[in-house]
Parts: structure tokens; sequence; C-alpha cells
């Protein structure tokens, strides 16, 4: 019987490289891996629905649950996470030392529905005092200009949101002080530690102290499936999802290797015995029952910002054969 032949649009990730080079294969599935960034991923299937299987932003993605159409079908696979408290840049010259001090300022991001500012606002808010309204949104290219939110925003009144001029860049604006802060997922081309600096500059401490204190390690993109190809091969969800898995296992197999480096950092092995110390084992789980709290929080985030029109649920997000798994 001929295997059923999909598209995957995804970075090459070392957590799926087994999926690009055939080491792994997903049961009845002929897997086409189209290797792109994820800013190209994330537009092509976001606008044009270009591929059948795509990594997605989380938050768009929980965007388009809210939509008449409910375009895509996630599993709970997540090629992406990140601790963003690294990633909250600020003008030097701005007066701020401390998040509250972002109260009143305008801060900068590519886009409002971006997953990593979701989850900067919800933290800065939750844990440090800065409601998700007290500043002023700026949105546009991080580095090139023109940027445009991927999907249409239908915000409340008090989220204030403005889109930056044609020729300007977040980068630049923050370094000339048009802009005082920036939350992003990439580090600017004009951050120099002097100019433009970090909100906290020990931020590994301050984002291992966040994981012990809840236990979240963010998550950032899901693994989502075009509708109607989920609904004409129902199967496919589970035979993906244990495909990824396998792949991850193959990858955390490699980070114990002690012979020889697997990565290029020369501390590396010392990185993935600090990692497994303070995280645990299963550090980057997939699934749905170890992620639920993370998922749940960063629902609640994203409600309150205005970006999903009602509180979303965690089984609602993932093809139903996903949550649950067979066992002898």
């Amino acid at each position: 019987m001929a295997k059923l032949e999909l598209t995957l649009g995804c970075w090459d990730y070392d957590r799926v490289q087994p999926l690009m080079d055939g080491r792994v294969r997903p049961d009845g599935i002929e897997l086409n891996f189209l290797n792109m960034i994820v800013e190209e991923t994330f537009f092509r299937m976001l606008r044009n629905r270009e591929f059948d299987v795509s990594e997605m932003s989380m938050s768009s993605y929980c965007v388009s649950l809210t939509r008449p159409d409910r375009p895509f079908v996630a599993i709970p696979v997540f090629p992406s996470r990140f601790f963003r408290h690294s990633c909250i840049y600020v003008n030097a010259e701005a007066g701020i030392e401390k998040p509250t001090d972002l109260i009143g300022k305008r801060v900068g991001t590519p886009e409002f529905q971006m997953t990593a500012p979701v989850w900067i606002r919800g933290i800065l808010d939750e844990h440090y005092g800065v409601p998700v309204d007290s500043v002023t949104y700026v949105t546009g290219g991080e580095e090139t200009p023109n940027r445009d939110e991927k999907i249409k925003l239908d915000l409340p009144e008090n989220i204030k949101v403005e889109r930056i001029g044609p020729e300007d860049t977040l980068a630049q604006m923050l370094a000339d002080g048009r802009i005082d802060a920036l939350h992003t997922a990439r580090k600017p081309s004009t951050y120099d530690g002097v100019r433009v600096k970090r909100l906290f500059p020990d931020h590994v401490a301050v984002e291992q102290q966040y994981f012990r204190e809840t236990g979240i390690f963010p998550i950032m993109h899901v693994i989502a499936i075009r509708r109607e190809v989920y609904e004409a091969n129902r199967w496919i969800a589970m035979n993906l999802f244990k495909a990824f898995r396998e792949a991850q296992a193959l990858c955390y197999e490699g980070l114990k290797e002690t012979a020889a480096l697997k990565g290029m950092l020369p501390f590396f092995n010392a990185h993935v015995e600090e990692t497994l110390a303070t995280m645990g084992d299963d550090f980057w789980p997939y699934g749905v029952p170890k992620n639920r709290a993370t998922l749940d929080t960063f629902l609640g985030y994203h409600h309150a910002q205005g970006l999903s029109s009602r509180r979303l649920s965690v089984d609602e997000m993932f093809a139903p054969e996903t949550l649950e798994e067979f066992v002898i």
C-alpha cells in the first residue's frame, strides 16, 4: 500500500534531525521535510496554507482556534521552547532599571500576537507588577521595515498598539531612543550591552529561578496540520506524534554522549549536566499531561491580552487522538 505523502515545514532543530535524514520515518507517511527559518514557515502556512503540516507559532495557532473555519489541528509536539527573560531589551537612557520602570513606556514588539511577547507580557504582569495595558506597544519589522501581523487582530480598547513608519525598524529605534524597550524573539542587531542592554543582565539565574518557582519552560511553537488533511486521515495525528517523539528520544540520547562533543560549545557536556540537575531528565517534554500547567498558563495570558476572544482549554488545542496514549 502506498504511503501518504505529506509536506512538513520546519526548522532543522536537533530534535527533528532524525526526521530530516530518514532515521525516523512516520508509519504510513512519506515525509517531505522543508527546512526553513520560522518566520518564513509561519508566514507561508498562516497566509497561504502551503504545507500539509508545519511548525507554527503557538499564539498564532490559538488565534486561529477562535476563527470560524479553525483551519489547523495541532499535535502536542513543541519544537521550540525558550525562557524569555533574556529577550527584554531596553535603551540605556530610558531610565529602566527594574521591570516596573517599563510602566508608561513605549515598547517595541515585531508583532503583538507573537508567542514570545505573549509570554513576556504575561510574566511581567504576573510576576513583576507590570500590567499589560500599562505601556504603549509599537509594532513593525525588527531589522527590516514593513512587517505586519500575520493574522488580523481585534484587540480590546485598553491595549494600545501603534505602527512604526514605513522606513523604520525596531532595532534602530531602540538604539536611537525612539522606543524605550523591545520585547522580541531575536536579539536585535543594535544590542551592544551599553547603549542597548538587557533588562535582566543575569538572565540565566533569573530564568532558572523562574523554573524552580513555576515548573514552566515556556512553549513557543506547536506542530499544526491543515484541518482538511487531518479530517481525511485522522490516523496521521498519532503517527506524526510518535515519530516526533522518537526523533526527540534520539536527540536526548546524543546529549548523554561524553566520548566526544555532540555540540560545538566547548562546555557542552557541563551545560547538559547542569540542565539535567535543574530541570530533570525529560526537560523538554512532549504530550499534554506533562505540559498541561504550562499550556494553561499561556492560554490565560493569551485571553487576558485580548488575543483569544474566549478562554481556550488545553484539550481543545490538540487532536483528540493525541490526548491519551495506548498502553499495554
